[in-house]
Formats: structure tokens, C-alpha cells, sequence
């Protein structure tokens, strides 16, 4: 019998590097409102996909050439879960958008390897928010190079349709209907406040009418009586 060696052993594309995803609340806080307020704006639309902390290989056959944003979106790829994003399985699309949140953790050198990187690999849209010192910093692509955007605030971002505004206090991220990004417990809030609302409504219909109901069964009554008494309403009118 006559072994034959397996010479195109199968690449292993990891889809974990052990690391948290977070260094810190705050950064992780972050990482899912952006990213859950995305898939929110982007919710009717079947061709943006969305993910946080997703490894991305834009090369096939080497695994070693990777990153994860904090929070990356693909225009022209059908929602769904995955276990990396391969961009050679993705008709070759790119994300053209990625997120960052800054943690201590982060290093100088860290940061300039992922703008190289996203650079080289067709990202369009690339936004750093330092949530200790409250500092956003953007690039958009312009033509092979990632531009820094000279005013980050009031900045309208050409693919996601939203707006970065800095208080002296904290990032605000806004869509162009007015409505702000805000985290899941705010989102809550807001939903049981809405609930409240309409049951508010709803009873203050049910009073308005149950005193119509009232009003015209003192009306039918009151004709009722007329009638007993002999006298024709209409000879009132």
C-alpha cells in the first residue's frame, strides 16, 4: 500500500486570540452602544453587515494577517452570524467602515500598526474615540491614503449617515433624523416610557369614551322620560 502525503494541509483561520474584548467597562460600554445603534440604523437594510470584535482576514491562506475592530460594517454583504470575516468568501469586500475605543491598555504603536493596516486593506471610514479624554480623531479615505479630518466635530460621516458631536463632556453620535445613539439601559428607558405613554393614551381614550357612552345614555333617558310624560322632543327642537 502506498502512502500519499497531504501537502495542502487545511489553514486554520482563528476565531478567537484569547484577549478580552474590553480592557474596561467604559470601553465596553462604548464598543456596544456604537455597534448596536448601528445595527438599529441599519436594521431594514438586508446588505449591511455588522459586527464587534470580529476577526477579519483579507487575505486568504494566511491567517496571520488579521485585525478585530471594535466595531466594523460591510456594505454589500447579507446580515448574519460568523465566526470571522474572510474577506475572500465576501465577494471580496472590505469593511468600509471600523470603530475603535481607546482603552489604556492601547499603545502608540498598536494604534499606527491599525491605521497602516486599515489603510492598506480599502477601509474608507476609520474612527478613534478616547473615552478618558473625551478626544475623537477620524480619517476617510482619499484615494490610497487615510486622511485625518481636519473637524471631527459636527463631522457627517459619508457612508453611515451619522453625526459626531464632542460636548465638553462626552462623545453624542447622532443619525440625521435627530435621534441620539444611546446605550441599551437609555434605549430601555425610552421604550417603558413609550409604553407608558401609550397606556396613558389608551386610558384616556377608554375615559373619553366611556363618558360618551355616559353622555348619550343621559340623552336616551331624558327622551325616554319626555316620552312618558307625552311630550314629542322633536316639538322642542
Amino acid at each position: 500500500m502506498v502512502i500519499t502525503p497531504n501537502t495542502a494541509s487545511e489553514v486554520i483561520y482563528p476565531e478567537s486570540d484569547g484577549q478580552p474584548m474590553a480592557d474596561n467597562t467604559k470601553q465596553f460600554r462604548w464598543i456596544v452602544t456604537i455597534k448596536e445603534n448601528l445595527e438599529i440604523l441599519f436594521a431594514s437594510q438586508s446588505d449591511v453587515f455588522i459586527a464587534g470584535d470580529l476577526f477579519w482576514y483579507p487575505v486568504a491562506d494566511n491567517p496571520n494577517i488579521k485585525q478585530a475592530p471594535d466595531t466594523l460594517v460591510v456594505f454589500g454583504r447579507p446580515k448574519g452570524d460568523r465566526g470571522s470575516y474572510k474577506q475572500w468568501e465576501e465577494e471580496n469586500i472590505p469593511p468600509q467602515v471600523v470603530f475603535e475605543i481607546l482603552s489604556p491598555g492601547n499603545t502608540t504603536k498598536e494604534m499606527a500598526h491599525k491605521l497602516l493596516f486599515y489603510q492598506r486593506y480599502g477601509v474608507e471610514e476609520y474612527y478613534i474615540y478616547d473615552p478618558d479624554q473625551n478626544e475623537l480623531t477620524g480619517f476617510v479615505r482619499s484615494e490610497d491614503w487615510l486622511q485625518e479630518i481636519n473637524q471631527i466635530h459636527g463631522w457627517i460621516s459619508p457612508r453611515l449617515g451619522i453625526r459626531f458631536q464632542l460636548t465638553p463632556q462626552t462623545l453624542e453620535i447622532y443619525r440625521l433624523d435627530g435621534y441620539k445613539f444611546l446605550t441599551p439601559v437609555e434605549l430601555d428607558q425610552v421604550r417603558t416610557q413609550e409604553r407608558q405613554r401609550a397606556e396613558q393614551e389608551r386610558q384616556a381614550k377608554e375615559i373619553a369614551l366611556q363618558q360618551l357612552e355616559e353622555e348619550r345614555q343621559r340623552y336616551q333617558d331624558l327622551l325616554t322620560l319626555l316620552q312618558e310624560r307625552g311630550i314629542n322632543p322633536e316639538q322642542l327642537l
